[in-house]
């Protein structure tokens, strides 16, 4: 029998508080009345007293278990079931009769879930915090430097010939570089939310990863860097947006030449064939990355330490526009890395 039932637990409640009146009045009437067990009357009157107490004690403990504490536990149940399941449209369902058994289930798992989500606001309020001091500071240089380009022609410089020409292309530099973020921001805007809509064809991803190469050939010359593709020997056909997918080849390869060794650095890329997908794996053996802040390379204007160190140029806004493109297309992109061994970035794509 389980006794966490109103019923039931008013059945054991009755049956002892009967056992104890047996036992007094056996110890009662034997002490009193010596001789009273040798009449029927006595076995009459504790046969129907002590039924008469089991019904009565009986009916008062169900009636108060169900009137002021169960109703009170099923109001809990009822209570923590509306938030959980309210939220996601399910009909909040009627507790059973074995309350007091689920209800501890569901306040335990309860206090779980809101533990995980208070843990959860702490993170988001974290990254708010950081995003926002990280766009202010983005913001901020660009805007600083057309401020002082501008005081300095207003305040006389714009009447010499030498230094307002250079001034102006400064300024619209830093105005481009601001134009630049704002765009990034509002594509990674409309990718979270669904609203850019990707146009999905086939082509060889081998000829554009070529093509993408050829285009950051003097940059990777500038810095030293050999760029090195694997060829396959025969087209690698995927399926997606190719505009979006030579951003994503384009961000990661300028970054592992933005970051690579100065002294005979190499990127490599390399695709392999996983049966239903290709995989595109990008290779320097540049600076690395610590452990601590691989989580987070793919976050919004964040930066590592070294590579802040390394170079002043980059909005950190590439690497979060990668993820965004790749998970877009429904597929994966992760990366690991060695502190002064290099960097892998890799990434999926349907293979057709």
């Amino acid at each position: 029998m389980k006794f966490h039932e109103p019923r039931n637990l008013a059945f054991l409640n009755a049956g002892i508080i009967t056992c104890a009146f047996i036992i007094l009045f056996f110890l009662s009437v034997s002490i009193i009345f010596t001789d009273a067990w040798s009449h029927f009357y006595t076995f009459l009157a504790l046969t129907i007293s002590s039924g008469l107490i089991f019904l009565l004690t009986y009916f008062i403990f169900q009636f108060t278990l169900e009137k002021f504490i169960y109703s009170k536990i099923r109001l809990i149940y009822k209570s923590i079931h509306s938030v959980k399941l309210n939220k996601k449209g399910n009909a909040i369902p009627q507790p059973s009769k074995n309350i007091i058994e689920h209800v501890q289930e569901e306040v335990d798992r309860w206090e779980s879930e809101k533990r995980g989500e208070i843990e959860d606001l702490r993170k988001l309020e974290q990254y708010r915090r950081d995003f926002i001091g990280n766009v202010s500071h983005e913001l901020k240089t660009p805007l600083f430097n057309i401020q002082g380009y501008v005081s300095t022609l207003l305040d006389g410089a714009l009447e010499d010939p030498s230094i307002n020409r250079e001034y102006l292309r400064r300024t619209e530099k830093s105005i481009e570089r601001l134009v630049k973020i704002l765009e990034d921001l509002d594509e990674i805007a409309q990718l979270e939310s669904g609203q850019m809509k990707l146009k999905i064809t086939r082509f060889d991803l081998y000829s554009l990863t070529r093509d993408v190469t050829e285009l950051l050939e003097m940059k990777a010359h500038k810095h030293e860097i050999q760029l090195v593709i694997n060829d396959p020997g025969k087209p690698v056909l995927v399926e997606g947006d190719k505009d979006k997918i030579r951003q994503v080849l384009t961000n990661i390869i300028d970054n592992s030449i933005r970051y690579g060794n100065r002294e005979n650095g190499k990127t490599k890329i390399t695709c392999f064939d996983m049966g239903e997908e290709i995989l595109v794996e990008i290779t320097d053996n540049g600076i690395g990355i610590e452990s601590a802040e691989l989580g987070r390379v793919f976050d919004r204007f964040y930066r590592t330490d070294r590579g802040r160190m390394a170079t002043k140029k980059g909005k950190g806004l590439g690497l979060s526009i990668v993820k965004h493109i790749v998970e877009a297309h429904r597929q994966t992109i992760n990366v690991r890395s060695t502190v002064g061994v290099g960097t892998t970035f890799g990434f999926t794509m349907k293979k057709v």
